[in-house]
Parts: C-alpha cells; structure tokens; sequence
C-alpha cells in the first residue's frame, strides 16, 4: 500500500503554515517479519557424462543451451570400430542361419524317404535355435553401441545457461563425471527460511511482499517445506519469482505474517510525533485547523505503523510540517 503525499503551500499573505498530510487507511493488516531471501533456479545441475572417453568439445560459459542440445561431446571413435565388428558378427551369424536353416530342411526331406534319422533332423534343429539365440544378443549388443554413441553427446535435460565448465576439452571423463554446470534462468524462484512460529500464519498462494533494490512488489508463496531445522528452528519457504529483473543469485527480503489478519487503522510512521513519554498525532479536519489526537500504537506494517485512538479512516494526518504547530492553529494544504 502507498499513499501520495499532499504537500503544502502557504498562500500570500496568509498566516497558514504549509504543511504535508497523508491519510489514515482502515484495512485488513496482519503484522509481519521481514526474513532475508535469495533469488535461486528451479533446474540448476551439475551435468555428468553417460559413457566414458575423451572429451572433444565443451560449451563455453554463458552459452545458452535448448533442451536436448548437446553442451559436450566426446570422441566416440573407438565405439564406431567396435559397432562395425558387432554388425559383421552378426551378418556372420545370419550367415550360419541360412546355411543351418537350409540343412534342416534338407534332412526332412531325406527323412521322409528314411534317409534321415530323427536324431539328425533334432540335432539340426537344436543347432539352429542356439543360433538364434545368439543373433538376438548381436543385435542387442549394436543396440547397446549404438547407445553409448548417442551418449557421446551430453544433452541439457532443460533449457538453460552454461555458467561453469567442469572439465576442459582434451581431458578423459568416465561414466558419471560431472562436465558442465547448467542453469534454467527462466524459471526462478525465491528461497527464504522462517521461524516455525509463525508456520500456522502461512500457506500457499498467499501474497507477500518482496523487497528487491529498494522496491517492494507481491508474489505468492509457491511452497512451504514443513520440516525445521534442530538448532536454528527455521523451515524453508519458496515464493514465486515472478519480477523478470530478479536475477538467479540476488538478495532480497520478504515479509511474512506473524499473525492472523484483523482490521485496523494504519498511519504513516512520519504522522507521529512523540514527546516525553506522549505520542500523539496532527489531524486537519475540514476548516484546515491541527487538531491533537493521544494515540497508542500497534503492530508495525513497513512504513505504516497502527494507531489505537480517534483516528478514522480517511482522515489527513501531519507527516511534515508539524515540528511548531499548536492545536487549533490554521495550515494549508494543496489541493484542499
């Protein structure tokens, strides 16, 4: 909430004091606590090779990367050779196939003139199924090859940004070594940690306040992980960042509710002047005269504070000029 601020001017000749006034708002509040939070991504991974060699390129930092883009390769030299030996294997197996095939039917018909022993026409049928057999382990053999080419070619799981090169290129990498860090810079978010007291006061979709370069905005509360930590007694909180100028990495603070919401009437902090031991506050009623109004305060809401006292919706309370005025003294204020 914001108000705008009606500045003073004294008119010619006139014995008015030129003041500022803002008004008093009657809302619905709910006292709150500003906890520190950092702007992280959604998808920030560590990409790790799926096969082992060497590697032959490696995507500079700063690149952007598509999901299913390749950000490293590795030489998958030794792999083809070891492709092209399996498929002659198996065009060898093939070959021992059609020759087996064609004996067996050769003996079935040398059997029914009883030229042929069962025994054969058995052995001869065994022979080819145990071919068979090892056909289909060549053929998932190149299928396990022809992976482990595909593999030479680290792909991003998402779109994102290469902020890291884990490894350089030239270097050997096995099976699960980390080569590149990749960051989705779309999908953000912002992570904060709560005291568990004030757990029961959120949930999620509800709007909060978020403080970035001096400029406050509202985004919903996306998650709350309900476990706290043993020594600190802080559970994590995940708000929405929906501010395109939040970058990955930034500080920012953000308010969360310490209590339940109830109505009340809310000033500027600026409209109250304390004296001794009295606070109290500078109303201008209609015929533009100060009057004193003894008000308590409440909780605080930023750069409103509650006030407990006369004090009603809509009326136009000092926030500047009200360092000499008496009650009863003449003002003016632009705009009436």
């Amino acid at each position: 909430l914001s108000f705008i601020p009606m500045i003073a001017v004294a008119q010619p000749g006139a014995p008015a004091s030129p003041v500022a006034v803002e008004e008093a708002l009657r809302d619905t509040f709910s006292a709150s606590l500003w906890v520190s939070g950092t702007v992280i991504s959604r998808n920030d991974s560590r990409i790790g090779a799926e096969t082992a060699g060497r590697l032959t390129w490696v995507a500079d930092v700063g690149t952007r990367i598509a999901f299913g883009e390749p950000l490293a390769t590795i030489d998958d030299t030794d792999l083809r050779l070891d492709l092209r030996d399996s498929e002659a294997q198996l065009e060898s197996l093939r070959a021992q196939r059609r020759y087996q095939t064609a004996n067996l039917d050769r003996l079935r018909r040398l059997a029914s003139s009883n030229n042929a022993s069962a025994n054969d026409i058995d052995q001869a049928q065994s022979t080819l199924d145990m071919t068979d057999q090892e056909i289909r382990r060549a053929e998932v053999a190149i299928d396990q090859i022809d992976r482990r080419i595909e593999q030479t070619r680290v792909v991003a799981p998402f779109a994102g940004v290469v902020v890291e090169r884990l490894v350089q290129v030239g270097e050997f990498v096995g099976r699960g070594d980390q080569v590149a860090r990749l960051v989705d810079t779309e999908n953000r978010e912002i992570r904060a940690s709560a005291p568990l007291s004030i757990a029961p006061y959120l949930r999620e979709g509800l709007e909060v306040s978020i403080e970035h370069r001096d400029e406050e905005s509202l985004s919903p509360v996306s998650r709350i992980i309900p476990v706290g930590d043993e020594r600190s007694r802080m559970f994590e909180v995940r708000i929405a960042a929906e501010d395109p100028s939040l970058v990955v990495g930034s500080p920012v603070r953000v308010a969360l509710p310490t209590g339940d919401p109830r109505e009340l009437v809310a000033i500027p902090r600026d409209a109250l002047v304390l004296r001794g031991t009295e606070v109290f506050v500078l109303r201008v009623n209609q015929e533009n005269t100060v009057e004193k109004i003894t008000v308590n305060t409440g909780i605080g809401l930023g750069s409103l504070i509650e006030v407990i006292g006369d004090v009603n919706d809509g009326d136009r309370v000092i926030t500047r000029g009200a360092e000499r005025l008496q009650p009863g003294q003449e003002v003016s204020i632009a705009n009436g």
